[in-house]
């Protein structure tokens, strides 16, 4: 998806390695990965290699078994169909890592149960109608891709209602963090200058045309078809009162800026320097003006970017402590550091005491030799589907799908597939990591 980041999300020296620690540690990390997300990006069909029984038991929490049939599930869901390409070393390693999120959320549901923090079946019913509508399938094919990833609609809502019952637990535990004094706010704001800089650079909408088939309502499945789409898009929001937020919901191929009519993130000017080709940055701050979109197929992270300058800003500009919305961003940020780390806490005491067995774990102990490192030969026929220009990054480094193959956040969120995800291995990670624009930057319902 667009890269999610607050326009009013500090960013001191000091305070980026707290807000990167902190955004990296999920509340009650036993994640329970959006199975929406798994729908929408899940690729051509087989599943792991597995070799192994889906009643078997994998581990056991409390007494309560996690079935190696929940493992597999995960698995094929998160590595949306490149899980053919793992190795049985990959793919024991990916299966052990999806275990470990599976045994920290069943931990943590067992304590919401304790809690009494339980989701009502209307709460559970509507989230996944939520999720199913948002997943922008038609039912045949929300019913095929269910069937695909071995999901059925009663293991989908109990996935739901785990994920809703850690997220009450996680608001009753951290709902007793008090907001911070005055003069804390001020001793932050003292201590991080730099965090209260709006540096000079624009707020950009973008349409994204993605050659891969994400099945996410994709109309371009290889670089062809991307190209023809891009340039008649293209085309047409240069025509004189053309709509960019219309088109953008017709059109563009990421489920979140669709949504939000294109709307994507301000960017300073260096961070476009990094993230866009040579020129764009310079022609975006001294050609064009507020509304304009620039004339060019922008390619990004393998897809293509048809871009709007929402806003542009020509001067650095310091914020102070009376500027609108800088308390409130300090108080936020100081009120969910304390929150994560009370989450963090909170489940590291909770799966001490749990009785946790994970036998997939001492069947890898008890057998190290049975793993081959060698990667599966991929067929004639894969080969040729991967073919294309870009068509799909991760084939080539099959072992970075290994390494993604863990549930996501346990929250009920319901945007955690989409386009403008950084690749692990770009050269650019300033660009996907960029300095947000502060409070002063904010241009209606830009924050991404």
């Amino acid at each position: 998806m667009l890269s999610q980041v607050s326009s009013g999300t500090l960013n001191a020296k000091g305070a980026t390695s707290r807000v990167r620690r902190s955004t990296k540690l999920i509340l009650f990390s036993a994640a329970v990965f959006t199975f929406a997300a798994g729908l929408a990006g899940c690729g051509p069909s087989g599943g792991p290699d597995s070799g192994s029984d889906p009643n078997e038991t994998a581990a056991t929490v409390n007494g309560k078994p996690i079935k190696m049939e929940e493992v597999e599930r995960a698995i094929k869901q998160q590595a949306q169909g490149q899980e053919t390409h793992l190795s049985p070393l990959e793919l024991a390693a990916a299966r052990l890592q999806v275990l470990q999120s599976l045994v920290e959320q069943e931990v943590m549901f067992q304590k919401a149960e304790k809690e009494g923090a339980m989701p009502t079946d209307e709460e559970v019913t509507g989230e996944y109608n939520k999720r199913k509508t948002g997943s922008g399938l038609s039912q045949e094919q929300w019913d095929a891709k269910m069937k695909e990833i071995g999901e059925t609609e009663a293991s989908a809502r109990l996935t739901i209602k785990k994920g809703l019952a850690i997220q009450k637990l996680q608001e009753k535990i951290t709902g007793k963090i008090d907001a911070p004094k005055d003069a804390e706010i001020t001793q932050f704001y003292n201590n991080n200058p730099e965090a209260f800089k709006n540096k000079r650079g624009a707020q950009l909408s973008a349409i994204v045309i993605d050659p891969r088939d994400n099945g996410q309502g994709d109309t371009t499945r290889n670089e062809l078809e991307a190209q023809t789409k891009a340039k008649e898009v293209g085309s047409r929001v240069m025509q004189p009162g053309t709509d960019f937020a219309t088109v953008a919901r017709e059109s563009s191929e990421d489920p979140d800026s669709k949504m939000k009519g294109g709307d994507w993130r301000y960017f300073t000017e260096e961070e476009m320097k990094q993230a866009f080709p040579p020129g764009v940055s310079d022609y975006i701050m001294t050609k064009m003006q507020n509304g304009q979109v620039f004339p060019q197929l922008v390619p990004f992270e393998s897809r293509y970017l048809i871009i709007k300058l929402t806003r542009k800003q020509e001067t650095d500009e310091d914020r102070t402590l009376e500027t609108p919305g800088v308390r409130q961003e300090i108080t936020d940020f100081l009120s969910n550091s304390r929150k994560q780390l009370l989450a963090a806490s909170y489940q590291a005491i909770a799966m001490n005491e749990a009785k946790i067995e994970n036998f997939l774990a001492k069947k890898v102990v008890t057998n190290p030799n049975e793993l081959s490192g060698a990667r599966p030969a991929v067929s004639p026929t894969t080969a040729a589907s991967n073919s294309n220009v870009n068509s799909s990054p991760n084939v080539s480094n099959a072992a970075n799908t290994a390494n993604a193959v863990k549930p996501t956040n346990s929250t009920a969120n319901t945007s955690n597939s989409g386009l403008i995800t950084p690749n692990p291995g770009t050269n650019k990670p300033a660009a996907m990591t960029p300095k947000p624009a502060a409070a002063a930057n904010k241009t209606g319902n830009s924050n991404k």
